[in-house]
């Protein structure tokens, strides 16, 4: 790396970490001024987030956000794929899928799902995650569709002259090709399930970060309705770094 290249890295990161400094220093000044249950000073939201992480009570709540996230990302993408290789292989639901299905899934509003969990469901976790993975699949399913039709005709013919087995020829040759567009249909659903974590926990769950929240809503804990969004980004921040970033770089180094 040339030093025009580090001092410009240097630059860039010196502005961001002002920038957010800057940001931090504003809110505990304007904190000063305005009453706790308005806006609390920064100091208080900090310490309340480290408790969501250590205090047992609080951390069985994170925990059940986090796990919900995960299980619905991998059903969504699960189910995404199995639809999109179902119109693949069966060309008469191709049209089903694609112009009926999920037109349908991706036009359906987050809190109509959320307010039918409620009607169908106990609150329970199965219901956050029937949430999540109603939103999330359709994501899933455009992914692992774009997957299949740029996929190398050439090399999947090849493996079928080798083997008559379908499921070998799936498992070992289609979802390697696959994985890519998979990986990206992970990503996307994993930032939106926790966008929208919150939303399903308030309206059908008795745990997770989104039931805090609302108990904080009622109590007018504005330190806790903070903490609880800093923590999601805290959470899904560490789930890319050191999930989904390492399994993407391993993918394409193969």
């Amino acid at each position: 790396m040339t030093e025009t290249a580090r001092g410009r890295r240097l630059g860039s990161h010196l502005i961001a970490d002002g920038f957010v400094v800057a940001c931090v220093l504003g809110w505990w000044l304007t904190s000063l001024r305005l009453p706790k249950f308005v806006l609390p000073d920064p100091f208080s939201v900090g310490a309340t987030t480290v408790r969501l992480f250590v205090d047992p009570g609080f951390l069985v709540h994170t925990g059940a956000s986090a796990l919900r996230v995960a299980a619905a990302v991998v059903l969504s993408v699960v189910l995404g794929l199995a639809l999109a290789l179902l119109a693949e292989r069966v060309p008469v639901l191709s049209h089903a899928v694609h112009r009926r299905l999920l037109p349908v899934l991706n036009s359906f509003p987050s809190v109509g799902w959320a307010i039918l969990a409620t009607v169908w469901f106990q609150p329970t976790s199965a219901a956050v995650i029937f949430v999540q993975v109603m939103i999330l699949t359709p994501f899933c399913l455009i992914n692992a569709a774009q997957g299949l039709r740029e996929l190398d005709r050439e090399v999947v013919e090849m493996a079928r002259s080798f083997t008559r087995s379908r499921a070998r020829v799936v498992l070992h040759v289609i979802l390697p090709l696959l994985m890519p567009y998979l990986m990206a249909a992970v990503r996307i659903a994993y930032g939106i399930g926790w966008k929208i974590a919150l939303v399903a926990e308030l309206f059908g769950a008795d745990s997770g970060l989104g039931y805090l929240m609302l108990k904080a809503q009622v109590m007018s804990d504005a330190a806790m309705v903070f903490a609880t969004c800093f923590a999601i980004v805290i959470i899904f921040i560490a789930g890319e770094k050191l999930v989904i970033d390492p399994i993407t770089r391993r993918i394409r180094a193969h």
